[in-house]
């Protein structure tokens, strides 16, 4: 039975915590390898040759090819691993960061530059339930 924590209410928000650690661990373990440069030649060569080298799950290995960044955080993923990956496809933070957020780069951007998004709405999940 896995126990609840506070943050778990707070919507767009996967917090890395021991949980995701465990069940991402092979998942970053994988993007980590990416930093030797032959890693990443037979990663780009033929990503799904290499990612069945890893012990990873369907799911896991599938959200990798996909790119799917938000999928990845949710299977165990951490950022600062999964960024190996879109710095081996040649591709900035700030790009990545859009497409989780689902914004252009310029408009991440722009809003990241303008503080970041309004707290309004997303601070817990409960307060979107009805009264």
């Amino acid at each position: 039975m896995t126990k609840s924590r506070p943050y778990d209410d707070v919507p767009g928000t996967t917090v890395f915590d021991e949980r995701m650690s465990r069940k991402g661990y092979h998942l970053n373990q994988f993007c980590m390898s990416l930093m030797k440069p032959e890693n990443r030649e037979r990663f780009k060569a033929d990503n799904r040759a290499y990612l069945d080298e890893w012990k990873m799950t369907e799911e896991q290995k599938q959200a990798v090819i996909d790119r799917d960044y938000n999928r990845m955080l949710s299977l165990g993923g951490n950022i600062y691993f999964l960024a190996k990956i879109f710095s081996s496809d040649g591709l900035s933070f700030q790009y990545a960061a859009s497409t989780m957020t689902g914004v252009s780069e310029a408009e991440y951007l722009r809003m990241m530059l303008a503080g970041g998004r309004t707290p309004e709405g997303n601070r817990y999940k409960h307060e979107w339930e009805k009264k």
